[in-house]
């Protein structure tokens, strides 16, 4: 069974000021997304599921539904801030989604294989998704997740702070991933200040650009802890479920292993809108070196 792609398109693009996912950055107006797609079929995904808020759904189907259909199956889900709504109270209020690991859990009757999750605005690299195309194709037991590391200092933006998952890795496998916000680069070094305080990150630290693979029992595993983060947080409307969080959990636990593919390959992504000017002459460069044909879809 081919494995599927989850991508998760439903952000709001505050900082971006606009809908990133949907934006054009391709020489004949491609979204970043574009590419993503592009690669994960060549690979060999089987079906593509997007996650995306109720008021951009069309605009995405317009967008994707006739270059994909010919090659793979092509499905929606929708990010909705009260569901699931046996685990949200009523009444909570909210502007923005509950994180990513929230926006998979929106995908959970959809899917019923193993499957890959990206995000809309990043670009990972064609190699990327060979890589978990094969593994996810393969003899996975409940708990085989994986994921694709990038390297921290590759992962930057010059216009601001980003969040990363920092990880630990060892003999392959992920010890530890937490998720870290306002990472950015200064004189002395990279440096972080969250929650948790404030440090100072290695150059070479693998990090997670959100680019997992599960298998379906990862739905159920999700759910339940994100039952106990609503009960925890539901008065904080900025707190978010990111996936590294229950996957942290997992770990701990032993209940589940991640295997971790290391890459340096390519790695962009669109978070502030003066990233995009660097993500166009990225793309034409890739075109250039004939990583993609000019007319992506022809």
């Amino acid at each position: 069974m081919k494995p599927t792609l989850l991508v998760l398109a439903a952000g709001m693009g505050s900082r971006y000021g606009g809908v990133k996912q949907i934006d054009k950055f391709g020489p004949n107006g491609e979204c970043l997304m574009d590419y993503s797609l592009y690669d994960a079929v060549k690979a060999g995904f089987g079906k593509i599921v997007f996650i995306v808020r109720e008021e951009i759904e069309q605009d995405v189907r317009d967008l994707f539904d006739k270059n994909l259909k010919p090659h793979v199956e092509v499905e929606y889900a929708i990010q909705r801030l009260e569901e699931p709504s046996d685990i949200i109270p009523t009444g909570i209020e909210r502007g923005k989604p509950w994180g990513t690991g929230h926006a998979v859990l929106a995908a959970a009757d959809k899917i019923n294989e193993p499957f890959a999750v990206i995000n809309a605005d990043d670009y990972y690299g064609p190699e990327a998704y060979q890589i978990l195309a094969k593994y996810l194709s393969g003899d996975l037991k409940e708990g085989d997740y994986s994921m694709v590391g990038y390297i921290l200092s590759n992962t930057l933006s010059d216009y601001g702070s980003v969040s990363r998952g920092c990880c630990q890795v060892e003999n392959g496998f992920l010890t530890e991933v937490i998720e870290r916000t306002k990472i950015e680069r200064n004189g002395t070094g990279i440096k972080y200040d969250d929650k948790s305080g404030k440090g100072v990150l290695p150059e070479s630290t693998v990090v997670s650009m959100n680019f997992w693979g599960f298998t379906p029992d990862v739905f159920d595993r999700f759910k339940t802890r994100f039952a106990e983060f609503v009960k925890e947080n539901a008065s904080d409307p900025k707190s978010e479920f990111f996936i590294p969080l229950p996957v942290q959990e997992m770990i701990e636990e032993k209940s589940a292993r991640v295997k971790v593919f290391e890459t340096n390959s390519t790695w962009f992504g669109v978070t502030y809108t003066e990233d995009k000017e660097f993500v166009s002459n990225s793309l034409k460069k890739l075109i250039a070196d004939g990583v993609y044909p000019e007319k992506l879809w022809n």
